[in-house]
């Protein structure tokens, strides 16, 4: 059992409380999941030809100052690309970092200089927060009220099938700006990991919703729609799921074919929000008037910025 929340903005009304309004949805559904939590927030790109990186660092002095490693490490991973990085937001776990969108050489030169850091998410839009403990606990330490943005999903997660570690938490980013949270099990996971390592695609860790992410981003890497990459999931993993999955301009839900796992949606004129409870949207504004309904089974749903 997990918990699952996103909130898509169609309009800019609410750009500026992205944070505050995902925060009291993530908390609501800690009894889902106390393990660990974790959200991908959504704001506006930064230059063609860059990439944010959500970098946690897992070796940090908890004494050191940790802006001054960051920018440090930023200098040299300048110098080893020849382009430019920059630091744009310090972490407690780490660091958002601007650099080139060669994904490959960036990790490359992070992982010589760092080898204690991982790259949790990258895109032009997206950060990746993960972690574990109590939903609210890491919602304050990263200071999720003050983010803005268009869009966030997050996770609260109750493990079930692998470790309670940060690497095991929801969301997972495989690709630039693709993100996924799951509730629920897949059976084949392992199977579908196997025919996934056969083409070239490694998973990071053993979680089943892993794989599910890494599915998904090898269909939309061949140009498919999400529609179709969700469509490949039901047809190639077994279990009982609810996902939602988003991109910069995409934000999907689709539940399996016995519509086990539970999932509401509320639509305004103004955002569309998904909760694994309804109680967890009671928070939103306009709730009361919003078009409440629950997808039925093996439906999927997909709204576009």
């Amino acid at each position: 059992m997990c918990g699952i929340v996103g909130l898509h903005l169609k309009t800019e009304r609410h750009h500026d409380a992205l944070g505050r309004l995902l925060s009291p949805m993530l908390d609501c559904l800690e009894t889902r999941g106390p393990d660990s939590a974790g959200l991908a927030i959504y704001s506006e790109p930064v230059p063609v030809g860059s990439f944010r990186y959500s970098v946690r660092i897992d070796g940090l002095d908890p004494d050191a100052d940790t802006k001054t490693v960051v920018t440090t490490l930023a200098l040299e991973l300048s110098q080893d690309l020849g382009s430019p990085v920059t630091c744009e937001r310090v972490r407690p776990d780490g660091a958002v970092l601007i650099a080139s969108d060669r994904v490959r050489e960036v990790t490359s030169r992070l992982a010589e200089r760092r080898p204690d850091a991982t790259v949790v998410g990258f895109g032009r839009h997206i950060e990746v927060v993960k972690d574990v403990g109590r939903p609210r606990d890491i919602l304050r330490r990263h200071e999720i009220d003050d983010r803005t943005g268009y869009q966030g999903v997050g996770h609260t997660r109750m493990a079930t099938e692998s470790a309670v570690t940060t690497d095991h938490s929801h969301p997972f980013a495989p690709n630039a700006d693709l993100a996924l949270v799951h509730n629920g099990s897949f059976s084949n996971h392992a199977t579908v990991r196997r025919r996934l390592a056969q083409s070239g695609i490694r998973c990071v860790t053993d979680n089943d919703s892993e794989v599910a992410a890494r599915l998904i981003g090898r269909e939309v890497d061949s140009g498919a729609t999400l529609e179709t990459a969700l469509k490949t999931v039901g047809q190639e993993m077994d279990g009982f799921y609810t996902l939602l999955v988003t991109t910069a301009r995409e934000f999907a839900v689709v539940r399996d074919s016995f519509a086990c796992k539970p999932l509401v949606v509320a639509e305004t004129d103004e955002y569309v929000a998904v909760t694994s409870e309804y109680i967890a949207m009671t928070s939103l504004p306009g709730i009361g008037s919003a078009r409440v309904f629950e997808p039925t089974p093996g439906e999927i749903h997909v709204w576009e910025r």
